[in-house]
């Protein structure tokens, strides 16, 4: 798991980090309010990227399956109509999302002097939606057989190909325009695009099982295979939608604090990312053991593999919420000049960096029930959690007492309890009475 878990933790960091470096060279050459900018989009973003999570969670789960029980044709079969499927929401969610993004960031608050700056922004990204989907996609796929070094070698192109255009688009060099904050959107779709076709050949040049060529006469997509794709598919992208919307109605609260406020809430949402890493790698990778070991109907496994994953969500997530809090004031002085926005994001990771371990225990108890296809109870758990803990403690008490924007950040910390308390319940009182040899898909 361990041998696993490194290039995956690897691959979310590069990630994390080439996003700080757009943020730290927007914050600091073009301003706050283009930062800001960039913030209000987040939680649409990932409201979108949810829809490919979820197509990559129920297929990680059937490829993890047919890869431990070695059932070859129906891996193939799996990719090419998870591919088909992914390629065709992506293409409908650009169209839509280009169409409303205006009409979405004004229905959330978004402050007027950044709105029109976001609404570019915006475009430009859901016309990225299709291949980004595909890229995302199809990694989760790879992973899903056990291989996360090959994910990673191209997330390490896909990252300095992102940060060595950046600047040439942002700043104009080497005679090309200057496009401003554009050109960290074109920055990102260019690499995306280079990232995902080189991948492809690669996969073809060196005969990987889940070469695009391999799966060619399965893209018309198995009636079958999307249908169970749905089934856990589905559940997962509902989960990860009203997780977004929650983070919507919050930057919704944020807003009317002013830009300063959103742009704070941005820069400490990419902190947050570092804390989160670990558990949502370790999840990841409890969700591919547990799944290959249902396959191979080795159940003893699966429980030495849920053992360890709560262990490493401790151990690695305890030692990354240790440095946040010890280092939370130099590095947000990377991104930010205001003292204001230091002050607000600071209070906001002050509040909510212990809690992500208690929300990582959460997700890797949902990880091993999905595994085996319970799907359905652990997502109305996390919802309940979200919007009946989440945002209505975040409005009370931002709205309703002396606490101001603190309240907002103290809504996560008691949603993350709730939702731990919920998830382990049905965990011990239903998940583990059941016959795994049942939930074998």
């Amino acid at each position: 798991m361990i041998k696993f878990l490194i290039p995956l933790l690897l691959s979310n960091l590069l990630q994390s980090i080439g996003q700080v470096f757009g943020m730290i060279v927007v914050g600091h050459w073009l301003g706050v309010n283009a930062l800001a900018a960039i913030s209000a989009f987040f939680p649409l973003l990932f409201l979108l990227i949810s829809f490919a999570i979820g197509i990559g969670s129920g297929s990680s789960i059937l490829i993890g399956q047919a890869y431990g029980a070695k059932l070859e044709e129906r891996l193939k079969a799996i990719v090419g109509t998870t591919l088909s499927f992914t390629f065709i929401l992506g293409l409908i969610l650009a169209i839509i999302g280009s169409i409303f993004s205006k009409d979405i960031l004004i229905g959330i608050g978004t402050p007027e002097n950044i709105l029109n700056v976001s609404v570019h922004y915006a475009r430009i990204l859901f016309w990225s939606m299709p291949i980004m989907f595909l890229y995302i996609v199809y990694t989760t796929l790879m992973r899903g057989t056990g291989d996360s070094k090959t994910p990673f070698y191209f997330l390490v192109l896909s990252t300095i190909l992102n940060v060595v255009l950046m600047p040439i688009l942002v700043f104009g060099w080497f005679g090309l325009p200057k496009l401003d904050l554009y050109g960290a959107a074109y920055a990102s779709l260019i690499s995306t695009i280079l990232t995902f076709v080189t991948l492809l050949i690669y996969l073809y040049k060196t005969k990987h099982p889940l070469q695009l060529n391999a799966s060619r006469k399965y893209l018309r997509m198995d009636i079958g295979i999307l249908k169970l794709l749905l089934k856990l598919g589905i559940p997962t992208s509902i989960n990860m939608i009203f997780l977004s919307l929650s983070e919507i109605a919050v930057i919704s609260f944020v807003n009317k604090y002013g830009s300063d406020a959103t742009a704070a809430y941005g820069v400490a949402n990419q902190l947050v990312s570092y804390v989160q890493m670990p558990a949502l790698c370790i999840s990841i990778t409890v969700s591919i053991f547990a799944a290959q070991s249902i396959g191979a109907n080795q159940f003893e496994r699966l429980n030495q593999v849920i053992r360890v994953g709560i262990l490493l969500n401790y151990v690695l997530g305890g030692i990354t919420v240790i440095l946040t809090y010890l280092l939370a004031k130099p590095i947000l002085h990377l991104f930010l000049t205001s003292q204001t926005t230091i002050q607000i994001s600071h209070s906001l990771l002050m509040i909510t960096l212990w809690s992500y371990l208690i929300i990582g225990h959460s997700y890797i108890l949902t990880s091993t029930m999905r595994s085996s296809g319970t799907v359905l109870w652990p997502t109305i758990l996390s919802i309940l959690s979200i919007w009946g803990i989440e945002v209505p403690v975040a409005y009370l008490l931002s709205h309703y007492t002396n606490l101001g924007i603190k309240g907002i950040w103290i809504g996560y910390p008691a949603a993350f309890i709730v939702g731990l308390g919920l998830q382990y319940l049905y965990y011990r009182l239903v998940w583990k009475k059941k016959r795994l040899s049942r939930l074998v898909i």
